[in-house]
């Protein structure tokens, strides 16, 4: 009796019972309701295959994605006054700075760093939309001027991925000053001659779209990323017409010349090294500039108002020309066959997501 009660019976309870199944062992897509198993999602850059829709996804995977072999240095970055205005809503400025902190892992929105991409050096920044919405505070312009002038210093190639809801409404006019800053260090990155590039990421809006964010020299988007200073249902409700299918959205963009390119996520690094080597004149698969990587973290000045220095690169114009004058075919930016040199030649959620998709900015660029 004894063995039926404490063996058989546990073992029949044991297998009757329900297993907990991983919440993230199977993932939605928002397009198509198509149901990913988690693994192939993330072998894919976080892209559903069936629908090509791209999942945002966070700085530190980003910049895994874009680097050679997944590996790049951090940038050491300056330390800002927390909650200067000791802003209060329904919590304190403070307690949310620590909760997405807590959340990301990161001290800010904006994390940057160097390494190679596809064999070119480069100085690359990203926003973090989990980290209150990529919104723009002091801490994250600090890391963008930052990284500018580590290119500047570097005579590196500066890329930013940009994903932000706008400037960051408890911080008030300090988070509005930044938009002049920012500029102001994209400024210094082109007089020295560098190239500067914008991958525009979902979503993209607010003062973010109104500064360095549309100032690149080639703007490259993700596929349906929402790119915009105001929502389109905030527009809808000012004009009061019907904004056509697919408005603000990156293929929209790239018909009415807004931006420039619409990559796919695994293609962005092919994309990315291509555009530099003909911006700085290196012959394809030339890893020139990686030296130059190796201490730019270690030797950032944080002071923003230090001078530039003029760069020895060369300003490269809007379209290719050849030796003699005449304008030069744009070569396929995925092919990866060797060919002779070219010369040289830039806020609100988007409709349908919800707060379990996404997290709610925190923004205010009024």
């Amino acid at each position: 009796m004894n063995w039926i009660s404490n063996v058989v019976r546990p073992r029949i309870r044991g297998l009757l019972a329900k297993r907990d199944t991983p919440e993230n062992l199977w993932v939605k897509c928002p397009d198509t309701g198509e149901m990913v198993f988690h693994k192939d999602l993330e072998a894919n850059q976080f892209v559903f295959p069936g629908s090509g829709f791209h999942q945002r996804i966070n700085a530190q995977t980003r910049m895994r994605y874009v680097f050679d072999d997944e590996k790049w240095q951090p940038i050491a970055l300056p330390d800002v006054p927390v909650d200067p205005l000791k802003f209060r809503d329904e919590r304190r400025y403070s307690e949310r700075l620590k909760a997405a902190k807590a959340k990301t892992g990161m001290e800010d929105a904006v994390l940057a760093g160097t390494g190679t991409i596809k064999g070119v050096a480069a100085v690359v920044a990203v926003q973090d939309f989990d980290f209150m919405g990529g919104s723009l505070g002091m801490a994250a312009a600090e890391a963008i001027i930052t990284a500018a002038q580590a290119a500047v210093e570097k005579k590196l190639p500066f890329v930013l991925f940009a994903g932000s809801g706008g400037a960051r409404m408890q911080e008030g006019i300090l988070s509005l000053m930044q938009l002049p800053r920012t500029t102001a260090a994209i400024d210094r990155l082109k007089e020295a001659g560098l190239p500067y590039l914008v991958v525009l990421t979902n979503p993209t809006t607010g003062g973010v779209t109104a500064s360095y964010a549309m100032l690149g020299d080639v703007h490259l988007a993700e596929p349906a990323a929402l790119i915009g200073f105001a929502g389109p249902r905030v527009i809808e409700q000012t004009i009061r017409e019907k904004l056509p299918d697919g408005f603000q959205r990156s293929e929209y963009l790239v018909a009415h010349g807004m931006v420039d390119m619409v990559v796919a996520r695994q293609d962005l690094p092919a994309a990315i090294a291509r555009l530099l080597r003909l911006f700085m004149k290196l012959p394809p698969g030339d890893g020139a500039g990686k030296e130059a990587v190796s201490d730019v973290g270690a030797s950032v000045a944080a002071d923003a108002d230090q001078p530039a220095a003029n760069g020895e690169a060369a300003a490269v114009g809007d379209a290719a020309t050849s030796e003699d004058g005449a304008a030069a075919e744009m070569p396929d930016l995925f092919d990866d066959t060797p060919e002779p040199e070219a010369a040289p030649e830039s806020a609100d959620m988007p409709d349908g997501e919800t707060a379990d998709d996404a997290p709610t900015p925190e923004k205010s660029d009024k």
